[in-house]
């Protein structure tokens, strides 16, 4: 069974004067890292989505338990919710 790591993170930006929030998901996929880049050549690991090596929160969460790599170099897929109205009128 393959682990899958989901960050949901809240936009706190407020454009108008009701409280509006915004839910991103996101999701980090393969790894981008070039191995070859100090011979000038081109070589990806192979590492098809991002698992976190440890506990959300830590250090280790940022380090992929597949492939080493930090999470920066995974492709990042982002899906946007509508926004979310809290007004009580």
């Amino acid at each position: 069974m393959k682990k899958r790591t989901v960050v949901v993170r809240k936009d706190g930006s407020r454009r108008n004067s009701s409280s509006s929030s915004r839910t991103r998901r996101v999701r980090y996929l393969e790894c981008q890292k070039n191995h070859a880049a100090n011979i000038g050549g081109y070589a990806v690991d192979g590492c098809r989505e991002f698992m976190a090596s440890g506990e959300e929160g830590t250090n280790e969460a940022l380090n992929c338990a597949a492939c080493g790599c930090h999470r920066n170099f995974h492709r990042v897929e982002i899906e946007s919710s509508g926004d979310v109205c809290e007004s009580s009128s």
